[in-house]
């Protein structure tokens, strides 16, 4: 039988370019840009090939806030709306030890499980996920109003909160009050 550890990463299909181990040049800013639907664009098009896209996705960095993309020869700056993925699909599974794990894909195909390593967390009222390398991706409305109807509900002091289970732990989806 698999730990719940294991049996979380037999299950994640993060596909990315080694990119840590790579130190190019800064060359400038580039005109891609990620709105806050996770739609790429270059030049104010939208890039319609998702192949192109997970291409991108796949050399896409963020530090301190700012987010580029690096080979490496080089490594450029692009812009990003909010958070550069979001969650399109999820699922509930069960580990080998009886775990619930709340299973999540992004408009790019990479797949986490929420967990230690790919928390939830809300901001401003809206769930977001860490998916790798300090990136997030944000819940989607028909996911989120999904999960809301599957949530566990708390009542403190007139305020109604939302929480899921996964890998274990409990993370607020979010309050209404």
């Amino acid at each position: 039988m698999a730990s719940l550890q294991q049996w979380i990463q037999r299950l994640e299909s993060v596909k990315h370019a080694p990119t840590e181990q790579w130190n190019p040049p800064y060359c400038g800013e580039i005109p891609i840009s990620i709105d806050s639907q996770g739609r790429w664009f270059y030049q104010g098009s939208e890039i319609a090939r998702q192949k192109l896209v997970q291409l991108f996705a796949s050399v896409l960095v963020v530090e301190e806030q700012q987010y580029y993309l690096v080979t490496p020869a080089e490594k450029v700056k692009i812009s990003v709306a909010d958070v550069p993925f979001v969650i399109t699909d999820y699922q509930q599974a069960s580990s080998d030890d009886g775990e619930t794990v709340w299973l999540v894909e992004t408009n790019v195909g990479d797949k986490v499980a929420i967990s230690d390593q790919h928390p939830l967390e809300v901001r401003n009222g809206i769930p977001y996920v860490t998916v790798y390398r300090g990136l997030q991706a944000k819940l989607h409305r028909n996911v989120f109003y999904r999960w809301v109807d599957m949530a566990e509900v708390e009542e403190l002091q007139g305020v109604s909160r939302y929480f899921i289970r996964s890998a274990g732990k409990k993370y607020l989806l979010g309050e209404v009050g």
